[in-house]
């Protein structure tokens, strides 16, 4: 393998809506890879609040405002091991959850290394700040919870973004 690959990392998920603990982890893989490729995909297993063009853009936004130049957004169907080496990438990045993510990401590892053996895995552990916040939980508290209350947990464009898609 060229020694190229290992300077890009793929980071994938629905990102519906994309989080404080979401970017946590692309800030924190800009900082580890040359290059941070954030893969949009869509989750089967769920509902979609925004469509993937909407979250491709509220990402590229988010990321804009945060001034991580080595961080490109895109969107992708299919599997995510697909995704990564169309990128160029040998290396998926995952955020981990402690307590409910493990399980379920080292079996999701193990399928991609069956997949792709070629495709290492690197998880990083979410930031106690952040280990409880997921999109699940934020469709469930926004109808309920102030624009201040979710400051906590989203980027203030997307909870812009978030509004208008509940006033629609």
């Amino acid at each position: 393998m060229p020694a190229a690959q290992f300077h890009t990392a793929v980071y994938t998920g629905s990102f519906d809506p994309i989080t404080l603990g979401h970017l946590n982890v692309i800030e924190r893989g800009s900082r580890l890879f040359d290059k941070l490729v954030v893969g949009v995909g869509i989750n089967v297993e769920k509902t979609a609040m925004f469509s993937s063009e909407e979250r491709v853009h509220l990402l590229s936004r988010v990321i804009a405002s945060s001034g991580m130049e080595n961080v490109e957004v895109a969107s992708f169907t299919g599997l995510a091991v697909n995704f990564v080496r169309q990128c160029k990438a040998r290396i998926m990045l995952r955020g981990v959850r402690p307590l409910t993510d493990i399980e379920a990401e080292f079996t999701m590892m193990l399928a991609n290394r069956q997949l792709d053996e070629d495709i290492e895995t690197v998880f990083l552990m979410a930031d106690t700040t952040y280990s409880h916040v997921s999109s699940s939980l934020i469709k469930q508290i926004a109808p309920l919870a102030s624009d201040e209350s979710l400051e906590k947990f989203l980027p203030p464009l997307v909870i812009k973004a978030l509004r208008e898609k509940m006033d629609s």
